[in-house]
């Protein structure tokens, strides 16, 4: 039997509301081929938490993040980042604020193979003509381990090492949110763990806000909070959850 369902009112977050979903609809198609994988989903997000996103194959939570992040056009309601509603931007407007004020990982890891790591982590800023505070920039290298590896080109990087690269990238111009999707799918399991640490880290030490949708219960655990989708819905909520217990939840929705 699945969870009960539980519906997060956005007032759940009052001023600290960083992001939020509201009325949130999306439709692929038309006519009797027409999907719907968002059903009028609700939800807020505090500033400087992290929250994990969970759900069975097809049950709209990647879905979820691409709306979230500006990154799919949703078909009804509206996708808040702080007062600014991204439904109601211009294409120009909407990829400048994805620029200034969010920040993304995703699976691959994104990185221009010709440029040194170091390179990859300033490119973002370099292309919106900011310039990087240098103190940010070192506090970030090395919380991630990279102070040895800014010179070296992705070919010569582990796979860990080149999502650490995409994680200080993503960072370097501190974002409201940083959206993270499935940022440990293409990683063996000391690398990923070594990612959603310093993931856990930049919330508690340098209060940013993650959003991330993941497969895997043991990711999720790192979250302060897990939303579980299914059919389009958000069907369960989990606070300071653990792996058993996100365990126990996957297994009643995919029952």
């Amino acid at each position: 039997m699945a969870p009960t369902p539980s519906a997060p009112p956005l007032a759940h977050v009052h001023e600290d509301r960083v992001a939020a979903a509201v009325d949130l609809v999306r439709t692929y198609g038309s006519g009797d081929g027409a999907v719907t994988a968002l059903r009028g989903v609700s939800v807020a997000f505090a500033r400087g938490r992290f929250t994990a996103i969970m759900g069975p194959s097809g049950s709209g939570k990647s879905t979820l993040l691409h709306c979230l992040a500006g990154l799919d056009q949703v078909t009804s309601g509206r996708v808040l980042v702080g007062d600014v509603d991204l439904t109601r931007l211009s294409r120009t407007r909407l990829a400048r604020l994805r620029r200034d004020r969010l920040g993304f990982v995703f699976q691959s890891f994104n990185l221009l193979p010709m440029l040194t790591a170091e390179e990859n982590i300033r490119l973002t800023g370099r292309l919106a003509g900011r310039r990087a505070d240098r103190e940010w920039f070192g506090t970030l290298v090395d919380a991630l381990g990279l102070s040895e590896r800014l010179g070296h080109r992705p070919a010569e990087l582990s796979g860990g090492q080149q999502q650490r690269v995409a994680v200080a990238r993503a960072l370097l111009g501190r974002p409201e949110v940083l959206f993270a999707d499935e940022p440990t799918g293409n990683l063996d399991s000391r690398s990923g763990a070594e990612v959603l640490g310093f993931l856990r880290t930049a919330v508690d030490d340098f209060g940013q806000t993650v959003i991330m949708v993941t497969h895997d219960p043991a990711a999720a655990a790192h979250a302060d909070r897990v939303l579980f989708l299914a059919d389009g819905r958000i069907v369960h909520e989990l606070d300071a959850p653990t792996t058993d217990a996100v365990h126990a939840a996957m297994r009643r929705l995919e029952g």
